[in-house]
């Protein structure tokens, strides 16, 4: 297929309007056949649930073209079945993991003109999402429901390198003990974003969370799992009840113990501990890895050995397996891989 005539090594992290979306409707206690729409536009009553409770959760994934010129989508079936559990948690319908996958599928191949030719670094970013539709002005769940997905070429989420990122401790909880911070609900998101701006507006790329019982474990950020490595070389990633499970680090654990060779493990990290680390890195879809060069705790600086000019060795071969994995340079485990027919 031709692709669309665009600079594919220059665009940025956003939103470009594509040519075919997912739309299904629950109604009446089921979904509906759903079917692929050219409008972009999502038309909603001034009482909708979502509006006046936030009764939304979605998902981000990517589709890629490999080496040898296929067009390939990353694990959608994870994705599936933490969207279940994201609507679930919040008295939402569930959409089916099988109808989640061939709706994935569908999106990818209508607009597969759209999906960056290999090696310009540029990747289709997939959003799939549910929101309440009917009215609702009583506190309760809405009855109606919509999912959709759209999907946008974004560029490589490092331009000219992975530079090491400055975060901060943050002075703010992301998630309640028993609250929805285990689930990819909108509302998480919305709660951080005065934290975010906090942060930048002070110098910071991102936010540490400790654990909002104790304030002396590490959690994650507004937007990615940590991950880091000690000096011995094994990989070690925060276990909290709180926390979003991370598809990419799910991914780069078994890559370490599978591909690499490393031991890896998943536990509670205390904030103490962070300074006994060799490296730091987020995990996430948009940059695999995003390299951590220094955490500040309120004046006290911590300072990564792999310094602020580059990513470490470990975290380095684990971005570079996983994205050889995704891009068909190097052979994935069983299913991970889901090719566009």
């Amino acid at each position: 297929m031709e692709k669309k005539n665009i600079d594919w090594s220059n665009i940025g992290f956003g939103y470009i309007q594509t040519d075919y979306r997912y739309v299904s409707n629950f109604k009446d206690g089921k979904w509906d056949e759903g079917t692929l729409s050219t409008d972009p536009n999502v038309v909603l009553n001034e009482c909708a649930g979502v509006l006046q409770y936030a009764q939304t959760v979605f998902e981000g994934l990517k589709a890629y073209t490999t080496v040898d010129g296929k067009t390939v989508t990353f694990r959608p079936d994870l994705n599936a079945e933490r969207l279940a559990q994201s609507a679930a948690r919040l008295e939402m319908p569930v959409f089916p993991k099988e109808r989640f996958i061939e709706a994935v599928k569908q999106v990818v191949k209508a607009n597969e003109a759209f999906v960056p030719p290999y090696g310009t670094g540029a990747t289709l970013y997939l959003r799939p999402y549910i929101f309440g539709t009917n009215p609702v002005i009583g506190v309760k769940p809405a009855t109606e429901y919509q999912f959709r997905i759209l999907c946008t070429p974004v560029g490589p989420y490092f331009k000219g390198g992975a530079k090491p990122l400055t975060i901060k401790v943050s002075d703010f909880d992301r998630a309640a003990p028993n609250g929805t911070g285990h689930i990819k609900a909108g509302l998480n998101y919305a709660m951080s974003l005065h934290a975010i701006v906090t942060a930048h507006n002070e110098g910071f790329d991102e936010n540490l969370y400790l654990d909002p019982k104790t304030r002396t474990k590490v959690e994650e950020t507004g937007g990615a799992n940590f991950l880091f490595v000690t000096k011995d070389n094994k990989v070690v990633t925060p276990k909290s009840n709180s926390i979003l499970p991370s598809i990419t680090r799910r991914s780069l654990v078994q890559v370490a113990r599978e591909y690499l060779g490393l031991e890896a493990e998943e536990r509670e990290i205390t904030l103490e501990e962070v300074k006994d680390f060799a490296e730091c890195g987020l995990c996430g879809t948009a940059a695999v890895i995003s390299p951590v060069g220094k955490i500040v705790d309120h004046g006290r600086e911590i300072a990564f050995p792999s310094g602020m000019e580059k990513m470490g060795p470990v975290t380095t071969k684990l971005r570079e397996t996983l994205t050889g994995i995704q891009m068909g340079t190097i052979k994935a485990p069983e299913g991970w891989i889901v090719n566009i027919d």
